[in-house]
């Protein structure tokens, strides 16, 4: 069974992406922060990521990108990242001009047949 790995601090989105993809009959693990999804990541790696950018942890999304690219062991696991900055007042923040370790980007809110479509690829391209 296809393991695909949440990283979101919003408990609702969380939730809700879970119900989503159990539902299509992937096996969901989760996470709230950067932190959290490195121990996961590292103890069962899943077969894709979905990340979203800003989390309460010292480690964010993009930082959580770029040290899964250096791990030889992580490098390979599709990530898609799931936010709602672009909408945020954080918008300027984002590093619009740096290279993201990414396979994918959608928008909260997130539509579930836009989601399965997207994992549906990427798990694709990963198998």
């Amino acid at each position: 069974m296809t393991t695909i790995l949440v990283v979101d601090d919003d408990p609702d989105f969380v939730e809700i992406t879970r119900m989503i993809l159990t539902a299509a009959g992937y096996a969901v693990q989760t996470a709230a922060n950067g932190e959290e999804a490195l121990l996961a990541l590292r103890q069962s790696p899943p077969q894709l990521l979905l990340l979203d950018v800003m989390m309460s942890g010292p480690l964010d999304g993009v930082n959580l990108a770029h040290r899964m690219e250096e791990d030889q062991a992580l490098r390979q696991i599709p990530i898609l990242m799931i936010s709602s900055i672009t909408d945020s007042p954080m918008a300027p923040m984002f590093p619009t001009d740096e290279y993201l370790p990414v396979n994918g980007w959608i928008s909260k809110p997130v539509q579930p047949d836009q989601l399965l479509s997207r994992v549906r690829k990427l798990v694709g391209e990963a198998a």
